[in-house]
């Protein structure tokens, strides 16, 4: 096969069924593919690698599986430290098995990657419910209480109804629902990684549309968080609409 065929052959195979296509080219035709099968065994080795992490991320919705549960969701929010903007939760049933490669705590992902992720957990979730609270109902009832607030209200969003609930690191009161709270639960349990990354996603679009509204605070930039440029706008332009005042006050005088 020429060069230009065996190029095109690859494209069409996942990384396995190109490794065998590549080792039986090589013993029926001697064709110097060693580079190519170099390169798809290392390929395999990362996927390798990447399924026994997910695995690993998967104790707690398998030990649930095992005694008989079906619905499991995970719970996180985004955005509880900024000086503006919303708190948002997201609340995420993945089906048994499924595999995203790539999945993880959303604050080591870079925002390319958040925004791909979030596509394919939407698609391939079972369901999944959003949560926003507002900077005045934050100032008003406090963070632990609106993050609270957002995080029952995407649970209540979500069809079905699950019958788990893993949080990270957070434990709801008057919920009926079974739960465990899981401490760095967006690094230990794929359910609330996926959950990690609809919140985070969903928080910096909404900061995205803040930012074109209030273009002098560079929301696009920090999404509210207390940069040195956010904190600088701050005194030099004053409070927006959507500064949290609980929040800014060590910073200027209100």
């Amino acid at each position: 096969m020429k060069k230009a065929d065996i190029v095109n052959k690859l494209k069409s195979l996942d990384t396995k069924e190109a490794l065998d296509f590549l080792i039986k080219l090589k013993e029926e035709e001697s064709a110097p593919v060693e580079h190519l099968i170099s390169k798809y065994q290392k390929k395999a080795e990362e996927i390798r690698k990447e399924i026994a992490r997910l695995d690993k991320m998967s104790y707690y919705e398998k030990k649930a599986y095992s005694e008989g549960i079906q619905y499991i969701a995970g719970i996180d929010e985004a955005g509880r430290g900024p000086l503006a903007g919303p708190v948002v939760a997201a609340a995420v049933i993945l089906p048994e098995g499924v595999t995203i490669y790539g999945l993880d705590d959303s604050k080591k992902l870079t925002a390319k990657r958040r925004e791909e992720l979030y596509g394919e957990i939407e698609q391939k979730a079972l369901s999944y419910g959003i949560g926003i609270v507002d900077e005045k109902c934050i100032d008003e009832i406090n963070i632990v209480n609106a993050v609270k607030m957002a995080m029952k209200t995407a649970i209540e969003a979500l069809r079905p109804q699950p019958e788990l609930l893993l949080i990270d690191a957070m434990k709801l009161e008057d919920c009926p629902i079974k739960q465990q709270s899981i401490i760095k639960g967006d690094s230990l349990s794929i359910s609330i990684a996926a959950a990690s990354v609809m919140a985070k996603v969903t928080r910096d679009r909404i900061m995205d549309k803040y930012g074109e509204k209030y273009p002098l605070y560079g929301f696009q930039k920090h999404k509210g968080y207390g940069t040195r440029e956010h904190i600088h706008a701050i005194k030099k332009y004053g409070i927006c609409p959507i500064h949290r005042i609980s929040y800014i006050g060590k910073y200027v005088s209100l």
